[in-house]
């Protein structure tokens, strides 16, 4: 892990070393959920298969990339192989600014290479490394795997709204509050920043008990 550690971007790498310490902050409860994602990864594994996930909320605006970057920084940090992440929603919006302002704030570089209304981002988190496209979409766009993936439900609208989640493999159900209610607040990014915090501090508790 040292070297993949060494090739992280210096910022990242810090943010990533301090999770282990909010790992006491998990409810019991939570670390059930958790574990249970992260056993049944485990048997992916074993059984010598790819490992696709997608997190799906409602508008793939912000819970959803904000757990696939984490997702994917957690797979690189803990040499799991054959991880690919995704992101998608009941409906598309954009990819919003200020979640891709709190990831860039915890060391992911992100870049916006097409405008528009629901622009295109590429994210990297070394500088050799492999990038990824980032943009909102329905779960079901032909960027994202058809069948035998992973579905993890990020937002409880989602949740309900997508009981079944055709082409799943399995389906896990593991919600986050939204920022978006604190937008135009003075708490705006004091909460975006701490649903980050929260979602990395899940994600990489999750990876960390995968077993390979």
């Amino acid at each position: 892990m040292e070297n993949i550690e060494t090739e992280i971007y210096p910022k990242l790498r810090e943010y990533i070393e301090n999770l282990n310490v909010n790992f006491s902050i998990i409810s019991e409860s939570r670390k059930s959920q958790l574990e249970q994602i992260a056993e049944y990864l485990s048997e992916l594994i074993s059984n010598g298969k790819d490992i696709n996930i997608i997190f799906i909320c409602t508008h793939n605006s912000r819970r959803s990339h904000i757990a696939q970057l984490w997702a994917w920084a957690a797979s690189y940090y803990f040499s799991i192989p054959n991880v690919n992440t995704f992101s998608g929603g009941t409906e598309a919006t954009a990819f919003n600014h200020r979640s891709v302002k709190a990831m860039t704030k915890a060391g992911f570089e992100i870049i916006e290479i097409e405008g528009g209304g629901n622009p295109v981002f590429e994210c990297s988190l070394s500088e050799s490394g492999e990038k990824i496209k980032s943009f909102s979409k329905e779960f079901s766009h032909s960027s994202n795997p058809q069948s035998d993936f992973i579905a993890v439900m990020v937002c409880s609208d989602a949740d309900e709204a997508c009981p079944f989640v055709p082409g799943a493999a399995k389906r896990f159900s593991l919600p986050y509050d939204d920022p978006k209610k604190f937008e135009n607040t003075d708490l705006e990014e004091i909460k975006y920043d701490a649903a980050t915090m929260l979602i990395a501090t899940e994600i990489f508790y999750m990876f960390s008990k995968i077993k390979i």
